[in-house]
């Protein structure tokens, strides 16, 4: 299933401070009227300072406080808010990133992995046939601080996807979340392979993008990523940037349905082939793993279909190589 899917101003100081040291005499009383007018002379500097501070938009040093940590998402997983949509920015010939703001530039906090669901603001908006409100998950590919984006295909059958993708910025959509999906963890694996198709990518792009920022990341990844044709191909600029950054930790795989005469990479499916030489093998037992995300079609061909929200029996290729249940993961 595809869930489709993404981090601070500081004032300046200026201060006036006082450095030199001035003595004086009892015995000459010329320096007491000199220190008069240099006291005087330095309290006009220093309200100057001040006057200059306050109005550049600063604010004495000991009124600045530093802001504490944000404990608290401003998302909900227990109820549905509404969140503007700031501003869309197109992808490609079928898919835009939609930013939406977040309050007090705050950041979703959503925990990797995890999406979160949505649904039209009106509540006389986007009904099934049954009058109920569509609801559909999506996972974020950014949680900058203030933002959060997500990349979202239209399908001109998904009226999900069709409805956001007439929104306008100002407009609103009701967000739910985080649901949790699973709950990563660094280095707990040496080895992990992501397999997705289409705009499946994002919740292994979650994964991938949080693991390898953190420092202390040696699991090994590979993702394996198909599509239909090159155009298709989501998020590749990052990827591609990924590997030239991390050439130890990360290699990726591009598919292609339908690939030009001059396309470099794999051609039709995933094969049995390509996991096999590219992803450690079942009997590394718990220090591998494999996510799998895609359309339907092809994660019950790859590792079987998913039961509802459960991960159902496994099956297809991973099974066919010799996996378990616990080393295979279905978004």
């Amino acid at each position: 299933m595809s869930f489709a899917l993404l981090r601070t101003v500081a004032g300046r100081r200026c201060t006036p401070s006082l450095t030199r040291r001035f003595a004086t005499e009892a015995s000459a009383p010329k320096k007491s009227s000199s220190n008069a007018a240099l006291y005087l002379t330095l309290t006009g500097i220093a309200g100057l300072g001040a006057y200059t501070y306050y109005f550049r938009g600063g604010a004495p040093a000991a009124t600045v406080q530093k802001k504490p940590p944000q404990e608290k998402s401003p998302l909900d997983p227990e109820k549905f808010i509404d969140f503007k949509l700031k501003k869309v920015e197109p992808y490609n010939h079928n898919t835009s990133k939609f930013i939406f703001e977040l309050p007090d530039g705050q950041a979703s906090l959503l925990p990797v992995a995890s999406c979160v669901v949505v649904k039209s603001s009106d509540p006389e908006a986007l009904k099934t046939d049954k009058g109920k409100p569509v609801i559909r998950p999506y996972t974020p590919i950014s949680d900058a601080p203030g933002e959060l984006t997500f990349l979202i295909k239209k399908y001109e059958k998904g009226v999900a996807s069709v409805y956001i993708h007439n929104l306008k910025p100002g407009e609103s959509l009701s967000i739910k979340g985080p649901i949790p999906k699973f709950p990563y963890k660094i280095n707990e694996f040496d080895n992990v392979a992501l397999i997705g198709g289409g705009s499946g990518i994002t919740p292994l792009h979650q994964i991938l993008t949080y693991a390898l920022a953190d420092k202390s990341n040696k699991t090994k990844f590979t993702l394996i990523y198909s599509n239909v044709t090159e155009k298709d191909i989501l998020l590749r600029e990052e990827f591609d940037e990924l590997k030239k950054k991390y050439p130890d930790t990360f290699n990726v795989i591009y598919f292609l349905d339908k690939a030009e005469k001059d396309w470099k990479g794999e051609k039709g499916y995933i094969s049995k082939e390509i996991i096999k030489n590219s992803v450690a093998g079942p009997e590394a037992g718990d220090k591998v793993k494999v996510f799998v995300c895609g359309p339907p079609g092809q994660v019950a061909a790859l590792s079987g279909k998913k039961d509802g929200m459960k991960q159902g029996e496994l099956g297809g290729i991973l099974k066919e190589l010799g996996y378990k249940d616990d080393q295979v993961f279905k978004f």
